[in-house]
């Protein structure tokens, strides 16, 4: 990759995370919160809030049962489910999201329910870069539909540098290319620009797991076990990348 090449990339990068953190912190942040509550919602809602419910348990399942003495990073920790969850299992949880006004949420959440971690249990909540070097170090990155609105190529970016930093596993969502995602796609791009979420990037499994298998960066990372969670109108699936020993 030339120099050129390499700026106009992390520009793109730059640029779509940029438009996340605008949507879910200012835009869609209301929404978000109350789709994430126990508060009543709408049948289509319902069906994501269920969804979603479905592969934060999938995700939970292929973590260890006992995480005491252990580094998680949530990497884009929303309003903090997973976060309460894995601080109750005794992780070290450094939950970060783009958006500070979602994490204020989860402080707001799981802060109040810190009698019920495990012994050892503790959160960090910071708003900012999942890749920040600074983070330090982790047993086991979680990123649960926080990699679904970049392409592909970016998304493989995001995880070589979470990669150099991680000792055990990565487990993260994509959302699989089929016809019905695709058509969404094409749909929600006809919307106005500022009327509409940053575009979900469907991707081919089998694509996906061929740019994780020849890249020199993730030389150490094999593919283990992977779920989809269909429920209405929520698709994503999961994977789970486990580093040699």
């Amino acid at each position: 990759m030339t120099a050129e090449t390499r700026m106009d990339t992390d520009l793109r990068y730059q640029t779509r995370r940029g438009q996340i953190e605008h949507y879910f912190d200012r835009t869609a942040s209301r929404a978000w919160e109350q789709l994430t509550s126990t508060a009543p919602v709408g049948r289509i809602r319902a069906t994501v809030r269920a969804g979603r419910d479905r592969m934060r348990e999938t995700l939970l399942g292929w973590l260890p049962d006992d995480l005491s003495g252990m580094r998680v990073l949530d990497a884009g920790c929303g309003t903090g489910a997973f976060t309460l969850a894995a601080a109750q299992r005794g992780a070290e949880v450094v939950a970060i999201d783009l958006s500070p006004s979602l994490v204020d949420v989860a402080r707001r959440r799981v802060v109040p329910l810190a009698d019920s971690f495990a012994p050892g249990g503790h959160i960090d909540f910071r708003s900012g870069d999942m890749t920040d070097p600074a983070l330090g170090t982790f047993d086991h990155v979680v990123a649960m539909d926080s990699l679904i609105h970049y392409d592909a190529p970016d998304a493989v970016r995001v995880l070589q540098a979470l990669a150099a930093r991680t000792r055990r596993s990565m487990v993260f969502t994509f959302a699989p290319a089929n016809p019905l995602l695709l058509a969404m796609h094409t749909v929600g791009r006809l919307f106005p620009r500022g009327d509409r979420a940053p575009a979900i990037e469907p991707v081919a499994e089998s694509t996906l797991r061929r740019m994780l298998a020849t890249d020199d960066r993730l030389a150490r990372w094999t593919v283990a076990r992977t779920q989809r969670i269909s429920c209405g109108f929520y698709t994503s699936q999961a994977l789970e990348l486990v580093a040699a020993r």
